[in-house]
């Protein structure tokens, strides 16, 4: 079983705590915002859930990249509860080969990684693409 806490500070700002690590969440409802948004969240979550996947994978065969990153564009519905409707993820790498990235990428995507699961689970549309720069 996995516990978090929420504290709420002030205005739309809460603390969130797990595991003896803490985040602020914020909403911009009140003007400022010091954190990321609940829903900005949860792509935050996506990308570390495959980004882990990925690397751990990709270690087992021996590539090694000299940079990885992962960028997330999203669409939401226009309507309440506004969730996401599509997220498209660039699996952006250098210093690996072009097919074990793929391998490593579709095997995240379509066996490891929960909460990319999850997405698809609710209903959003999730694509990827996968980029090996020079």
């Amino acid at each position: 079983m996995t516990k978090v806490v929420l504290n709420h500070v002030e205005g739309m700002r809460f603390i969130g705590e797990t595991e003896n690590h803490a985040i602020v969440l914020e909403s911009g409802y009140f003007g400022e915002q010091k954190g990321p948004s609940p829903m900005a969240t949860m792509l935050l979550a996506l990308g570390g859930c495959t980004g882990m996947d990925v690397i751990a994978i990709l270690t087992k065969m021996k590539q090694k990249p000299e940079k990885f990153r992962i960028e997330i564009e999203s669409e939401r519905a226009e309507q309440h509860p506004k969730v996401y409707t599509k997220v498209h993820l660039k699996y952006i790498f250098a210093g690996v080969d072009y097919e074990k990235a793929k391998k490593a990428v579709e095997l995240s995507q379509n066996k490891y990684c929960s909460v990319s699961a999850m997405f698809r689970n609710a209903g959003v549309e999730v694509s990827y693409e996968i980029i090996v720069e020079k």
